[in-house]
């Protein structure tokens, strides 16, 4: 059951407009982002592609309210980040906001249930049998049931990796951003990984955003933005 209706929302989750950002690395200053306009609707399986310095992650990293932009509007489900406050925007971003990471970003000294469970933590609300319930679903979803008790050390790149995913996806979300989720990972796995997400997607309705350097996983999106110095140069359907 999803902790959200999608339903309630406008068409499109994601609205970005008139974005600037820029850096200052020693004397030069970095402009990373330059008057960026994007629109996402609910339910989108997007790749964001470009070469290194194009602004691909600092552009998810503003999307998900890790960073916040010099200038412009960034939305939400409607909410625009910037009003909110340093609490409300860890509240929003915990509860609407998955994060999946090229390295993983597993804690190892905890197993793949304790791992999964970590976001559900901070929502007090939350009883212990409805974080169990939620872990449990998350994980048989991503093919991982038989190694809850597992650490991540014990686990291949794909798996950990997995386990990320069922991280992201345990709060419900309505919008998944990875940043080069398959850059640590062979070919094979890199396919499964994106298939599995793709599943997820069209099962749970669940908006994915992410980054890529691999034209090849292009085939496996519906929709495929590409940067170049800061600014958005093509959106296509796939």
């Amino acid at each position: 059951m999803r902790s959200q209706d999608v339903s309630s929302f406008p068409d499109h989750i994601l609205n970005i407009s008139e974005v600037f950002k820029s850096y200052q690395l020693g004397e030069t200053k970095v402009h990373a982002l330059r008057g960026l306009n994007l629109q996402v609707k609910v339910g989108e399986f997007t790749a964001v592609v470009g070469t290194s310095g194009s602004g691909k992650s600092t552009l998810l990293n503003l999307i998900g309210g890790i960073d916040t932009a010099d200038s412009g509007l960034i939305e939400v489900s409607g909410q625009s980040w910037a009003s909110l406050s340093d609490n409300k925007r860890s509240e929003m971003r915990n509860r609407l906001v998955g994060f999946v990471f090229q390295s993983f970003n597993l804690m190892p000294t905890l197993d793949v249930f304790k791992n999964v469970e970590l976001p559900l933590l901070i929502q007090k609300d939350l009883t212990a049998a409805v974080r169990k319930e939620r872990v449990e679903r998350l994980l048989e979803d991503v093919g991982l049931k038989d190694f809850a008790r597992q650490r991540p050390d014990k686990l291949s790149g794909g798996q950990r990796q997995r386990v990320a995913i069922a991280r992201a996806l345990v709060s419900n979300p309505l919008l998944v951003i990875a940043d080069e989720p398959t850059a640590n990972l062979d070919s094979e796995t890199t396919f499964q990984i994106i298939e599995l997400m793709r599943d997820l997607n069209q099962k749970n309705k669940t908006t994915f955003i992410f980054s890529t350097h691999d034209e090849k996983l292009m085939t496996h999106v519906n929709r495929i933005i590409r940067m170049k110095d800061g600014k958005l140069i093509e959106s296509a359907m796939a």
